[in-house]
Formats: C-alpha cells, sequence, structure tokens
C-alpha cells in the first residue's frame, strides 16, 4: 500500500475512459448547475466508506483475526481402531480357540511448553500488521480525496478562464477579419490575435480533459459510476504551520505506518526464531486404548498409549538458522526504511514550507485583479487606445496567473497530505474556508 498511488490497472482504465468520457464530461468544465454539489469533508467520508479496496484490507483483518483464534487451538483428537479374527492353536498346530480380536484408542497431539503461546504472538502481530496496513490505507486515500477535489475545482476553474479568454479571442479576431485591414502593421496584428487564439483554444481544451480526469478519478475513488456528474463546494484551503523538522522526524518514527509495520515484523521475527527452536522438541501423542481377544477365553486390555515421533532425520537446526537470517533482513530493512522516510519527511517539509510561503507573496484579490485587467484590456483594443502586444500579454498572463496560483495551491495540498502520511499526525495541515469569490 503506497502513499497514495493508483494501481496500474486503474490508471490504464481511468486513462482510456478519458478519451470515452472527454465529449459528454467536457461540460462539467463550467460546473452546471444541475450537477449535485459537494464539501471536500463528504467526499472524503464517501471514499472512506464505499472504495473497493478498503474491502481487501478489511478481510486481510478479518483474516488475521481468524488466524489468531485458530493458533490457540489444540489439533482435533484422533480415534483409531482395528478388527481381526484370532486363533489359537497348540504346539502341535492343531486349532484350539477361534475369536474375533479388536482395538479402539483415543489420540490426542499435546505442543511442547511454550508452543502455543509463541504461536498466539505471531498470530497477534499478523492483526496488528492487517489494522496497521488499513489505518495507512485509509490516511492516503483521504489525503488522495482532497488532494483530487481540490485539482477538480481547479481544473474547472482554469476551464472557465481559458475558455473566456478563447472566446475573446475569437470574437475580436472575427471583428478584425471583417474589418479587411490594409496594410502591413494591421495584417500582423491580426496574425497575432489568430496565432494567440490558437493557444488559448489549446488550453482550454487541455483544461476540460483535465477536468474529465480528475472527475473520473475523484468518482473511482469514492465507488460512484466514472461519468456521475459532480461541482466540488468553492472553498480555499488554509494552511497551517508544521512543526520544527526535528519534531516531524520524531512523529515519523513514532508514527509512521511504514516504520510500525517494519518494527512489528522484526518483533514477529523474534518470536519465529523462539516458535524453530520450540520445534527442536517434537510433540506427543497421549490416549487410552482398549483391546479385546476372543479365543479360547477372553482377555481384555485396558492402557494408556504415548507416541513421541524420534528427530533422527529431519533435524529443525535449519529453521533456526532460516529464522535467524530473516531476523537478520528484517533489521536492515527496517534502518533503510527509516533512513529513506527521514529524507521523505525533510523534502516535504521544505517543499511544503516553499509553497506555503510562495502563497503568501499572493494578493488576496490576485484573480480578481487579473481578470478585470482582461476585461479592461479588451474594451480598449477595440478602441484603438491598447496596442496589440499590451493586449495579447494581459489575456495571456491572466490565464498564467490563475494557472500558477492553482497549480501552487495543489503542489502545497500534495506536500500537506504526504507529511500526514509520513507523520502520522492527528491534527489536519489543510483547513478549508468557503470563499466563492476565488477558485
Amino acid at each position: 500500500m503506497h502513499f497514495f498511488k493508483t494501481r496500474p490497472s486503474l490508471a490504464r482504465f481511468s486513462a482510456s475512459l478519458v478519451f470515452c468520457f472527454t465529449a459528454r464530461l467536457g461540460a462539467t468544465a463550467a460546473a452546471p448547475e444541475s450537477a449535485p454539489q459537494f464539501t471536500v469533508s463528504a467526499l472524503v467520508e464517501q471514499a472512506l466508506a464505499n472504495h473497493p479496496e478498503l474491502q481487501f484490507y478489511q478481510a486481510e483483518v478479518a483474516a488475521a483475526q481468524a488466524g489468531r483464534r485458530s493458533a490457540g487451538r489444540l489439533p482435533n483428537p484422533e480415534l483409531t481402531g482395528s478388527v481381526g479374527q484370532n486363533r489359537i492353536r497348540d504346539a502341535s498346530g492343531n486349532l484350539s480357540g477361534e475369536g474375533v480380536a479388536w482395538s479402539v484408542g483415543l489420540m490426542q497431539q499435546f505442543e511442547w511448553p511454550g508452543r502455543i503461546g509463541l504461536r498466539k504472538a505471531i498470530a497477534n502481530r499478523n492483526v496488528a500488521l492487517a489494522e496497521l496496513g488499513l489505518a495507512r490505507f485509509r490516511t492516503a486515500l483521504a489525503g488522495r480525496v482532497r488532494t483530487i477535489a481540490y485539482t477538480l475545482g481547479a481544473a474547472q476553474e482554469q476551464a472557465v478562464s481559458s475558455r473566456e479568454v478563447a472566446e475573446r479571442l475569437q470574437a475580436l479576431r472575427e471583428v478584425l477579419v471583417q474589418r479587411d485591414p490594409a496594410g502591413l502593421t494591421p495584417l500582423l496584428e491580426t496574425r497575432i490575435i489568430e496565432a494567440t487564439e490558437l493557444i488559448a483554444q489549446r488550453n482550454a481544451y487541455d483544461a476540460e480533459l483535465a477536468v474529465t480526469t480528475a472527475l473520473i478519478e475523484l468518482n473511482q475513488l469514492r465507488g460512484a459510476g466514472p461519468e456521475a456528474a459532480l461541482t466540488v463546494a468553492t472553498s480555499t484551503p488554509i494552511f497551517h504551520p508544521i512543526p520544527g523538522l526535528e519534531s516531524l522526524l520524531a512523529a515519523t518514527r513514532t508514527n509512521n505506518f511504514d516504520l510500525r509495520l517494519r518494527t512489528s515484523e522484526l518483533e514477529q521475527q523474534g518470536f519465529r526464531i523462539e516458535l524453530a527452536r520450540n520445534e527442536r522438541y517434537p510433540s506427543f501423542t497421549v490416549g487410552p486404548t482398549f483391546s479385546e481377544e476372543n479365543g479360547v477365553d477372553r482377555q481384555r486390555i485396558v492402557g494408556l498409549a504415548v507416541n513421541v515421533p524420534l528427530p533422527l532425520w529431519n533435524s529443525s537446526h535449519a529453521g533456526v538458522d532460516a529464522a535467524h537470517a530473516r531476523r537478520a533482513q528484517a533489521e536492515a530493512s527496517l534502518k533503510a526504511v527509516q533512513l529513506d522516510l527521514d529524507r521523505q519527511t525533510a523534502t516535504a517539509a521544505r517543499t511544503y514550507e516553499s509553497k506555503v510561503a510562495a502563497l503568501g507573496r499572493w494578493r488576496g484579490d490576485a484573480i480578481t485583479h487579473f481578470r478585470a485587467a482582461a476585461e479592461t484590456a479588451d474594451r480598449n483594443h477595440r478602441l484603438g487606445a491598447v496596442p496589440v502586444s499590451t493586449y495579447v500579454e494581459l489575456q495571456r498572463q491572466y490565464v498564467d496567473a490563475i494557472n500558477a496560483l492553482l497549480a501552487t495551491r495543489r503542489e502545497a495540498l500534495e506536500a500537506a497530505a504526504r507529511i500526514e502520511t509520513l507523520t502520522g499526525l492527528t491534527e489536519p495541515l489543510v483547513g478549508w474556508a468557503t470563499n466563492p469569490g476565488q477558485p
């Protein structure tokens, strides 16, 4: 389990659906009012309740719990019996008696003392591992849904702005073509508008495709059909400050799911070594027996049978050596994972701080400011008060500014989700504030 990465099969499935449903879902780029609207928290709850892969981890926990229940049970007793014909002859070979001979026994196998306790300890670790896997997947799934939900809303905003600029340029080009401009400068200005329009149309199509892709993945995560329409309630992420790097590293070493898995596996290998040593002593079988022979007279025998295998050919020393080797592997894996997690935590923390600092340099009404400037340039260019170079640059910068802001927010969200997964922090790093005036 990863944090959260889409499986290759799902990725290929999503890619195919993108091309199948682009025409039908492209209309959602404008966030139609008829589509149901969900908050980010509601989408996370749906995913945690309906994601199909959760059933795999829940079944893994159930299987581990069943194994724990069976680990402390003795094997079923064995009922043995035999029957035959008993003939008795004297020294001269003459038959002196004849009858039925039979026997029955009830045998129960007992483990060497301490063996069942070791098996229970290993089974308990299996349950702990399964529960850790489930918790890790839920944390990663929640972070992924939050990121994709914001990506969908951001892509819808990008599609709207890109389509707005493309339509504005198209209308201006149609007006310029109808005027049939004479002279080199008007002709070149018309070509600039045409080229800029083509780029704007391409950006609009890409943004609408991004909406479709994000919508398909979000529907898959929440267990809905790939073409189910929805909109994300307009909200702005609020990024909280993170603790110092040393505190984050300490939290990672204490709470990280991967590290806890490796630690639990290492403890489990210790129990396996003890179990391998214990298994050098054989199990034994004990039970009552009863037999009867009929011939010249009737003989009955009641006894207690004990069966103990002799460990002559099958020595368990190899099992002990193998358990020691697996423990050494677990120790090396634990150290390697800890070093890698320290690197990932430091990288994610620095990325988060960098992106949040970059967002802090944006003015609150930046998008509204750029949108108003683009609209003003369009009106004044038609009146001849703004040169074509200024007009084109403002239209381009309007779209680029929106894309840059939304991309920086998305990268900060991804870094926050990564930190939460790595450190196991219970307090979310990102809050959500409803703000219809901003993307």
